[in-house]
């Protein structure tokens, strides 16, 4: 999206800014809640109250060792919404009237326009399949137990 007359980058941040929004915001709250959850988890352990009686401090407590262990759900559940964003961008992109394969998307839902829709089905499957390697790698970084 542009403004008529004007052709500057700048332009076309501006016009981006809420789609972006929009679209990082409708899971933060999902992603907020699996931290959360994760975290409290991880603190009722056995080996956070070893730490805490050996003397450690909290910020090293919850950095070195409750933060690797919250991560691994929420690397799972991260790499599965990459596909969430394509769908989000379905709605995002008609209701902000920007251009792009969401819009593209819905037009050809509605105009019967089957390669388009089984193209944009294959891929949200290859997103799927990216997301899940990538929380794969991920998980390997995080986890050193996974790496055998």
């Amino acid at each position: 999206m542009r403004t008529i007359g004007v052709s500057s980058t700048l332009d076309v941040i501006k016009h981006g800014i809420l789609p972006c929004i929009v679209l990082s915001f409708s899971n933060l709250s999902v992603y907020m809640r699996y931290i959360r959850s994760s975290t409290i988890s991880q603190l009722e352990e056995d080996y956070v109250v070893t730490q805490y009686a050996y003397g450690a401090s909290t910020k090293k407590v919850l950095f070195k060792h409750v933060f690797k262990n919250t991560l691994l759900p929420v690397i799972t559940i991260l790499g599965m919404s990459l596909p969430q964003l394509i769908s989000g961008a379905f709605i995002t992109e008609t209701v902000f009237g920007w251009p792009g394969m969401g819009q593209l998307g819905i037009k050809s839902i509605f105009s019967f326009d089957y390669p388009v829709i089984m193209g944009i089905t294959i891929f949200s499957s290859l997103m799927l399949i990216l997301g899940n390697l990538v929380a794969d790698v991920l998980y390997a970084k995080v986890d050193p137990r996974i790496k055998n």
